[in-house]
């Protein structure tokens, strides 16, 4: 059983859940998600661990409401109890002083992406973060982003935030302005696609993290498998992150649908 120990709305359909979890705090490193299960009846969730805080013996969890148990999740209030807290799982960010790096996000994909732009600075990168949502109460961690980025650019599909656009424009006019080392991409699977296919026209390496696909988190289920390289691929074991110039997108996306 871990604690709930704090709770923050980010908007209707969006919570962040702070939780007891000192084993995982200690162990954890970018990239790295766990499985929560809500209660006795609650299905296996996974979820990226978006911070911790090893003092407090606390991980940070952005939870989206999308289905019954992720519902049940986010109606728990601060003294409630997740049933079971398991990880950290995954395999890490591999970090390293690459130059530049661009760290773009979608939506909630901002959480994972958040411990990813704080090591990349503490590498001693140059970060431009470029952060993409439908309208500006979708956009989340704007300001722990920006105490960890060089820069931070704001892009929403009606204009009411930032720059009017998509994320691939904010991503292409830094590419043309400066020299872009490594771009690293999470969001939903169409936005992660566009910036892949708009990377590789200008040879940029770029990792995506494909965490939305995942089910069960152990590789035991097979609702995970990717093809990346013409090879079949388990996100939540060989994962989550993977380049994304040989992920096949369309495939996942169909999967998705499915």
């Amino acid at each position: 059983m871990n604690k709930i120990l704090e709770k923050r709305h980010f908007s209707e359909n969006v919570v962040q859940l702070v939780v007891e979890a000192p084993l995982i705090a200690r162990a954890r490193k970018p990239g790295h998600f766990v499985i929560v299960i809500c209660d006795e009846k609650g299905e296996r969730i996974p979820l990226t661990i978006s911070d911790a805080d090893t003092q407090r013996g606390t991980i940070t969890l952005v939870v989206q409401a999308v289905g019954d148990s992720t519902r049940r999740i986010c109606a728990k209030e601060p003294g409630d109890f997740l049933h079971d807290v398991v990880g950290p799982l995954g395999r890490a960010t591999h970090i390293e002083n690459f130059g530049t790096v661009v760290c773009c996000g979608g939506g909630v994909g901002v959480a994972p992406l958040l411990p990813i732009i704080r090591a990349m600075k503490a590498a001693g990168n140059r970060v431009i973060s470029v952060l993409a949502a439908r309208t500006r109460d979708l956009i989340i961690l704007e300001e722990p982003v920006r105490e960890s980025s060089d820069e931070v650019i704001i892009m929403t599909d009606d204009g009411s935030y930032g720059r009017k656009g998509l994320v691939t424009n904010g991503v292409e006019d830094i590419i043309n302005r400066e020299k872009v080392d490594m771009v690293v991409t999470i969001g939903p699977a169409v936005m992660m696609k566009f910036v892949s296919l708009l990377t590789k026209k200008y040879d940029v390496p770029t990792v995506a993290s494909l965490n939305t696909i995942m089910v069960d988190g152990t590789g035991m289920c097979g609702a995970c498998r990717v093809t990346v390289g013409g090879k079949t691929r388990f996100v939540c074991v060989d994962g989550p992150e993977f380049d994304a110039h040989q992920v096949d997108f369309d495939e996942m996306i169909m999967r998705l649908r499915g």
